[in-house]
């Protein structure tokens, strides 16, 4: 029985290269072929919370170059290697072995064959910045909404009622923002949420704003804090805001400074769904310089 190891990912601590050996290839879809290696420098997309996009790039051997077309994650149960969408478990799931896969069209480099690792840089700095907006604009909604709730919640970090956890139905992480989508229905009305919050929702965009530009530009250090480098190592954010340090578990890349951030915005839609209010944040972020 073949045993693939847990990928080693760099890319929490902002690593866009790095040099691999090949552990395993596996033949995929449309000719394509799926790369593990024991480590990697390459972030890719959540099954289970597919918020940021998969980073991509090329791979260079002594046979030539394979660019990956996208990353995806996979998983390893009793020798098998299960990618991307079939995955049937969440990362970390006991008994299994959680893996990067790379997706290359055609063959593969040798298993064993020792590789140079190249992650487009422009992409993943776009997504890096888009990825921190988003965290920074969900704290500045949950504030903004504080006064909404008529009874205790549980808080987000930085001690506000967690509206975006409560409510959040999907996020997605673009270039230079986020796409995110609540849903505000009776359970959230049963927890003491006041739909008359979002009546005047330029109103609420000013508030979130404000908040925004009171972090956009300091000093704060932005980081990954881990104590596993595998892929299914626990990994959260942490950010030092003017009002204090927040931590918010999380798998992808971001910045390293509120000081790289120009400015931010968001825009509010609201619409009526069977049973309730969905609520889209689309947010934006400018860097400094």
């Amino acid at each position: 029985m073949t045993q693939i190891p847990a990928t080693v990912v760099t890319y929490p601590d902002g690593e866009v290269t790095g040099t691999a050996t090949v552990v395993h290839a596996v033949p995929l879809a449309d000719g394509r072929t799926g790369i593990v290696f024991d480590r990697t420098p390459f972030h890719p997309v959540d099954t289970a919370w597919p918020d940021q996009p998969a980073d991509v790039g090329v791979l260079r051997t002594s046979a030539g170059e394979f660019p990956v077309v996208t990353t995806v994650t996979g998983g390893v149960h009793e020798g098998d290697l299960v990618t991307g969408s079939d995955l049937p478990v969440r990362i970390g799931t006991e008994g299994w072995t959680f893996v990067v896969v790379h997706v290359v069209d055609g063959p593969a480099p040798a298993v064993g064959e020792s590789v140079e690792a190249y992650v487009d840089p422009e992409l993943r700095a776009a997504l890096s910045a888009g990825h921190t907006a988003c965290h920074l604009a969900s704290l500045a909604l949950d504030a903004a909404l504080a006064d909404a709730w008529t009874k205790e919640v549980p808080t987000d970090a930085a001690g506000h009622p967690a509206f975006d956890m409560l409510a959040i139905q999907t996020s997605r992480i673009t270039p230079y923002g986020s796409v995110d989508v609540y849903r505000i229905g009776k359970s959230l009305r049963k927890k003491g949420f006041d739909t008359n919050a979002l009546g005047d929702l330029r109103g609420l965009e000013a508030r979130i704003e404000s908040t925004l530009a009171g972090w956009a530009g300091s000093s704060g250090a932005i980081g990954i804090h881990r104590d596993d480098h595998t892929l299914a190592g626990r990994r959260s954010w942490r950010c030092d805001l003017p009002d204090g340090l927040v931590e918010i578990p999380c798998g992808g890349t971001h910045l390293t400074s509120l000081a790289q951030i120009g400015a931010l915005t968001v825009a509010l839609d609201a619409s009526e769904v069977p049973g309730g209010i969905q609520l889209t944040m689309t947010t934006s972020i400018t860097l400094a310089g």
